[in-house]
């Protein structure tokens, strides 16, 4: 998760400035949402390949007793991380507000 360590992207829903969105990536506000959707539909990606990782991890650990699947104290305190997180939107938004992410816009797709 070490693409989402220093960013402080809210996890409340805030009003952006669509201007200042603009001036960043030098585009009209459609395609700068086009781009910011595609940004984060890779973060989602990410976040849900790195919480299935670990989950599997628990599946190799407890695969004999189901019982304690059910329990895994460590199991709830994961999925209660994940879901405190901030909406991949919020964290795309965040990297570009804060020009921790380079546009290239062959890449993109």
């Amino acid at each position: 998760m070490n693409f989402i360590s220093g960013i402080n992207a809210s996890i409340n829903t805030e009003t952006i400035d669509r201007v200042k969105l603009e001036k960043i990536l030098k585009k009209n506000i459609y395609e700068t949402i086009c781009i910011l959707e595609i940004i984060s539909k890779k973060i989602n990606d990410k976040i849900k390949e790195d919480l299935d990782n670990k989950l599997e991890e628990f599946n190799f650990m407890h695969k004999n007793n189901l019982e304690e699947i059910f329990e895994n104290k460590e199991q709830i305190e994961l999925s209660k991380f994940y879901e405190k997180l901030p909406k991949a939107t919020s964290i795309s938004i965040q990297y570009l507000l804060e020009k921790k992410i380079k546009i290239s816009y062959c890449n993109l797709l």
